[in-house]
């Protein structure tokens, strides 16, 4: 029998990029290598934030339940990644899509799974995983706001750091047993090994943020063990916003022939809206400065990024003793309390979200207009993550980086370089808020 104790929370600290391995994973479905049908990034129009396209969501043929949902929510026009994966994801080809943060990628697998999904009491066809419990809990919430006219379709989530008995039984009966699973690899791989929960009927398998799930070898490791208990012939897809030529083949190794969306110029990585600057300063100058910014800028939400849980709940401390609207997420929480915090924030209750890098990739806090880096991370695939929490599907944003080593400047070239972005210095007279309130 499996303890709690047992599961792996992918957070924080053992978020921090390694190298992607070289090794072979050692799963496969199928054919390793794609069929040259990667597509072209396109590149913006010009006077607008984010590439929109004049076709709608009907053109695609989705199911009116799913057109109504679509409409609620105030979306008219599928993005650029959505009108290029969608089509594709809904034939049932595999997919291997890179795409700039904020642009709808999670839409994509969420509208086609609802399209395909088949609900056959106490059967699961969609699986979705990613690497932290906040990101599963928000693709859960994705799922309910497009499924809320499709009463048959269940959805559950399934993370560690919570009491397994609510989720052995929800899976033991047939009128609770969930058609669309998504989860962490630590959680669902203890409900296979203790018979609770069966994959022999998944169709679709999905992996959000995978170059993440795939690049730290346990973790690889995990993935790999859900996927053997799959079905060998299903539909696989895989998001992220920084795909490395190193992580590719790993991820075409879990895939048929895919269709791939690749930004090979990574100068297109980075969002157009988002005016990315940087502040030279000590150690010991951070908080003064911190709390200069947060006195003169207008701000609708800010998340604030520090390396580590220690620092993350001294930092949060200072701010609520000087009266801001704080809260700290990070890996040292209970998970209940995390998940209560997180929504605080989505639901607009705090402004200032003090986190570590389990905020970092995927979350997506729509009035989050101003990220800061306190801390930076160390290395520029970490730093186009975090910045991109800000300035989202074509909205406006700052991003601040506070750089007090030598080892910060060097991540400063990596993304200027890389990205091809300028960092300028943090003007001294402060900026004007129309250029980032002014959605």
């Amino acid at each position: 029998m499996s303890h709690e104790e047992d599961l792996i929370d992918y957070s924080d600290e053992e978020l921090q990029t390694t190298d992607a391995a070289g090794g072979d994973a050692t799963a496969t479905n199928g054919a390793a290598k794609a069929d040259g049908l990667a597509a072209p990034a396109t590149a913006d129009k010009k006077g607008s934030y984010v590439g929109m396209n004049t076709a709608g969501f009907r053109d695609f043929l989705l199911k009116p339940e799913l057109l109504k949902a679509i409409t609620d929510c105030g979306f008219e026009h599928p993005s650029d990644v959505q009108q290029k994966c969608i089509p594709q994801a809904i034939l049932g080809g595999d997919v291997l899509c890179q795409a700039k943060s904020g642009l709808g990628k999670t839409a994509v697998f969420v509208l086609t799974t609802l399209q395909q999904v088949e609900t056959v009491p106490g059967e699961c066809s969609v699986l979705v995983m990613c690497h932290t419990r906040e990101l599963a809990y928000q693709i859960k919430n994705e799922y309910a706001r497009f499924s809320k006219y499709m009463p048959e379709v269940k959805t559950a989530v399934f993370y560690g750091g919570v009491p397994p008995q609510k989720d052995y039984d929800l899976l033991a009966n047939k009128d609770t047993h969930p058609h669309i699973i998504v989860g962490t690899p630590g959680r669902l791989n203890m409900l296979l090994r203790d018979k609770k929960l069966s994959l022999r009927n998944i169709k679709v398998f999905v992996l959000d943020e995978c170059d993440k799930m795939l690049d730290q070898i346990d973790m690889r490791r995990d993935v790999q063990e859900i996927f053997r208990a799959t079905p060998t012939q299903k539909q696989v897809m895989m998001f992220s916003a920084t795909l490395s030529q190193e992580i590719r083949p790993i991820c075409r190794k879990f895939m048929q022939n895919p269709s791939e969306l690749f930004v090979d110029d990574e100068t297109k990585l980075t969002l157009h809206g988002l005016d990315q600057y940087y502040i030279k300063l000590s150690e010991s100058e951070k908080n003064r400065k911190l709390n200069d910014l947060l006195d003169t800028l207008s701000f609708n939400q800010v998340i604030i990024f520090v390396r580590s849980t220690v620092r993350c709940t001294e930092l949060n401390n200072i701010l609520v003793d000087c009266n801001f609207p704080s809260i700290a997420v990070h890996s040292g929480i209970n998970q209940e309390e995390r998940i209560k915090r997180y929504k605080e924030f989505k639901d607009f209750q705090k402004r200032i979200c003090v986190a570590t890098d389990v905020f970092g990739r995927g979350i997506d806090i729509e009035k989050v207009n101003i990220a800061i880096n306190y801390d930076l991370p160390t290395d520029a695939d970490s730093y186009l993550h975090r910045v991109g929490r800000a300035g989202r599907f074509g909205t406006k944003g700052v991003s601040i980086s506070f750089v007090s080593s030598d080892d910060d400047q060097d991540v400063l070239k990596q993304v200027e370089k890389r990205f091809q972005v300028p960092l300028p210095e943090y003007p001294s007279e402060g900026i004007d808020s129309n250029r980032y309130m002014g959605n």
